[in-house]
C-alpha cells in the first residue's frame, strides 16, 4: 500500500510519523509532501519518508492520500490535485470543518474519509473519529483506521454531525486541559512553590486521575464523592466551582467549539 501525506505541519507530520513503520505500508516508504524549503530539507534526513515537493511526482502513485493543510488552504490544493487523481484513490481529509461533499465536489473524488483527530496524537495518544462517504468499502475503512490508530486510537462516527460534535470535545478539548492545567499552576505559583514543584504536582495529579479513571468502572462524579469529604478541603473547592457555575461554563466552551464546527463547514 502506498499512502501519502500531503502537509508536513503539526498534524500532517505527525501522522506521517506514526503511519512510516506500520506493516500496511509493505515495506513501501510512507510518501510526504509539502511545499516549505525548510520542512522539506528537514524531512529528507529522516529515511523513513520518499519527500516530494512536486505533486505530480507522488499524488498519482498513491493509494490512500491524507489531506493535512490548513482549511484555507484546500481550495487551491484540490484545484491542482483534482488533475491527477484516480477514482480508486481513498483522501482522507485531517481538516477542520471541511465536509465530505465540499471535498467531493472541489476535488472530483468519490472515495473520502472526514476525520477529526488531536493534538496528543503526537505522543501517540490521539483519538481521531471518522466517517465515510458511501463509496468507501469495509475493507477499505478498516485500512484506513489501522493507520489511524498507530497515533493512539480511533473512533468511527455514523455521520459528520458527530465529527463536529468531536470538535469540541476531543479536537478542542486538549486545551480546554492546558487551561485548567495553567489556572492550577498559576495558584500553586501564588502559593509559594517553585515552578518546578508547581509543574509535578499538576502535572502529576492530572495523570494520577487519569489513571485512576482508565482502571476503573467509576464515573468522575463518584471519584469527586471519593475524594470530597463533607465539610473538608476538597468539597471546599468543589462548592467554589459550583457557585462560579464551572462545569456550564466548560459545557458551553465544548459547545462554542462544536458550532464554530458547523459554521466553518457552511462557510465552504
Amino acid at each position: 500500500m502506498k499512502v501519502l501525506v500531503i502537509g508536513a505541519g503539526n498534524m500532517g507530520l505527525t501522522y506521517a510519523e506514526g503511519m512510516a513503520d506500520s506493516p500496511m505500508l509493505n515495506k513501501h516508504k510512507l510518501k510526504i509532501y509539502d511545499t516549505d524549503p525548510k520542512k522539506i530539507k528537514s524531512l529528507r534526513e529522516d529515511s523513513r519518508f520518499d519527500v516530494y515537493d512536486n505533486l505530480d511526482d507522488c499524488l498519482p502513485k498513491a493509494d490512500i492520500v491524507f489531506v493535512a493543510v490548513k482549511p484555507y488552504h484546500s481550495d487551491g490544493l484540490f484545484e491542482e490535485m483534482k488533475t491527477m487523481i484516480n477514482q480508486s484513490q481513498i483522501f482522507v481529509s485531517l481538516m477542520a470543518g471541511v465536509t465530505i461533499d465540499t471535498i467531493q465536489e472541489k476535488l472530483e473524488a468519490s472515495k473520502v474519509i472526514r476525520t477529526m483527530p488531536n493534538l496528543p496524537a503526537q505522543v501517540g495518544k490521539g483519538v481521531t473519529s471518522y466517517t465515510e462517504s458511501k463509496e468507501v468499502s469495509r475493507v477499505e475503512l478498516i485500512m484506513v483506521r489501522n493507520l489511524l490508530d498507530t497515533t493512539g486510537t480511533s473512533i468511527h462516527v455514523d455521520t459528520e454531525t458527530f465529527i463536529d460534535a468531536s470538535t469540541g470535545i476531543s479536537g478542542s478539548g486538549p486545551a480546554y486541559v492546558f487551561y485548567f492545567m495553567q489556572s492550577m499552576l498559576e495558584a500553586a505559583l501564588k502559593m509559594g512553590f517553585s515552578a518546578y514543584d508547581s509543574k509535578v504536582l499538576v502535572s502529576s495529579t492530572f495523570e494520577g486521575a487519569i489513571e485512576l479513571f482508565n482502571q476503573n468502572d467509576i464515573s468522575p462524579k463518584s471519584w469527586i464523592a471519593k475524594v470530597a469529604s463533607k465539610g473538608g478541603t476538597t468539597q471546599a473547592a468543589i462548592d467554589s466551582m459550583e457557585d462560579n457555575n464551572v462545569k456550564q461554563l466548560i459545557q458551553d466552551a465544548a459547545y462554542a467549539a462544536f458550532d464554530r464546527a458547523v459554521e466553518l463547514g457552511k462557510e465552504d
